[in-house]
């Protein structure tokens, strides 16, 4: 099974407008998937995780718009 990882620059791509820090913080409360370290100086996030914390919050928002 392959998985594609997607580095912190391809995230606004993907709409993610936060810094670093915020993803630091918002997976430290397990709020956001948690990074894959590739090297001491690099990160990713998988891919498919990524997606589904997307559709998470979009089905969220459909939840508060349908109540």
């Amino acid at each position: 099974m392959s998985q594609s990882l997607i580095v912190f620059e391809a995230l606004a791509a993907k709409g993610i407008a936060l810094s670093k820090s915020q993803l630091l913080r918002l997976e430290r409360v397990g709020k956001f998937p948690t990074r894959v370290t590739i090297s001491h100086t690099r990160v990713a996030w998988i891919e498919s995780e990524i997606d589904q914390w997307i559709a998470a919050r979009i089905a969220a928002r459909r939840q508060l718009v349908a109540a």
